[in-house]
């Protein structure tokens, strides 16, 4: 079985890779042309919208027509989107392009997650989620430093052709796998008349939902937060961006060992786990100004965050009602997207108000208490 899973992680490597490259890309290519930062955040703003909107549907149609042909799709629109503005270089391309390619990252992130939990046994999917969520920080940690090396040595536009060659390999390869990719569980009855919210009935997939969104905010509001806490309180641009170089490290590091991890742990001692460091980092947050402990602070709030993932995806999965797999992964998809634009804007505006010790601590009690549901769940299960 992993001989036929790993080179799927591989795949969803290179079309990620240009994904994260490209968003770093567009960003810099805009001011590069004079564009405003309300421009820019347009921009950036644009990769997430249109998933967010798509995300259950495109999560039906992968549960109607499986996950290889929305994945060739996938593939091509993405290396077309990042394409764009290699053939034409100018800010309005980089609308079309921003737009088309978090669309097709969409169908790609859902054919895949869909695609992994159809391999094996349910009791493999968390080590299969594991190797997943390993590609994914790979593939995050290299996209910045292809887009950065492309743009110093070749310029912005050729920049855009180069980040475009990694989904052209991928489709490239996933043509020669199209064959061994399997088929998740079909229903019993057409999608007529489904309703989203009878996914939100289910208690098992609930208990996943609210502790993967629990953590997705957990998430966002370190990249933003760190950022602006870090400069509050007087630390220069390239310590900030050290502290956060090993929260990401750290992501990496556990997700490294998650594959034999997860065969000897509960999966919810597992997020009880995540949910309760997380919220003790988050806690002590504000309390802390030098730059090793807020290194330390981050480093176990990215152990936190990052080992939940492929847990959380596995309970999404193994609960599913058959056939709406997709589904399920596209709401997920959905509550990600909505962190991702509105969670910054909120604690933003709270930060300016009350400073930034009240905001540390309210996701701080969320995700404790997540943390302690959680672990009445664990103990209700054993």
């Amino acid at each position: 079985m992993r001989m036929r899973l790993l080179p799927l992680v591989a795949i969803l490597v290179l079309g990620h890779l240009g994904f994260v490259g490209v968003r770093m890309t567009t960003s810099l290519f805009a001011i590069k042309l004079g564009a405003s930062a309300f421009t820019v955040g347009v921009l950036m703003a644009l990769f997430a919208f249109l998933p967010m909107l798509l995300s259950v549907g495109a999560g039906r149609l992968i549960d109607r027509a499986g996950s290889t042909r929305p994945m060739l799709a996938s593939y091509a629109g993405l290396a077309l989107a990042i394409a764009l503005p290699f053939a034409w270089p100018r800010v309005e391309t980089l609308y079309l392009s921003s737009s088309l390619a978090g669309t097709a990252f969409l169908y790609l992130h859902i054919a895949v997650n869909s695609a992994i939990g159809a391999f094996g046994r349910p009791e493999d999917r968390p080590v299969n989620f594991s190797w997943l969520s390993l590609g994914f920080s790979t593939s995050a940690s290299l996209g910045p430093l292809v887009a950065g090396m492309a743009i110093d040595g070749l310029g912005y536009a050729a920049a855009f052709g180069v980040l475009a060659l990694f989904p052209g390999a991928g489709l490239l390869l996933l043509w020669t796998q199209r064959h061994a990719l399997p088929r998740p569980e079909r229903g019993t009855h057409s999608g007529a008349g489904k309703n989203v919210f009878d996914l939100l009935r289910i208690p098992a997939l609930r208990r996943s939902f609210m502790a993967s969104g629990a953590l997705a905010m957990g998430w966002d509001l370190y990249s933003f937060l760190l950022p602006l806490y870090g400069s509050r309180i007087g630390l220069s641009a390239l310590t900030i961006g050290g502290i956060m170089a090993t929260f990401a490290g750290a992501t990496f590091a556990v997700r490294l060992i998650m594959p034999a991890l997860v065969r000897r742990l509960r999966e919810w001692e597992v997020i009880t786990a995540a949910l309760a460091i997380s919220g003790a980092s988050y806690l002590l947050f504000p309390l802390v100004e030098s730059a090793p402990l807020l290194m330390a602070l981050s480093f176990s709030l990215g152990i936190g965050l990052g080992c939940a993932q492929p847990i959380i995806m596995s309970q999404l999965i193994n609960t599913a009602p058959p056939g709406r797999q997709g589904e399920v992964i596209g709401v997920r998809i959905f509550m990600l997207n909505a962190s991702h634009s509105f969670i910054p804007l909120a604690s933003g505006a709270v930060s300016t108000v009350l400073g930034m010790g009240p905001v540390f601590w309210a996701i701080a009690a969320l995700l404790l208490a997540s943390g302690r549901a959680a672990h009445r769940h664990a103990e209700r299960s054993r």
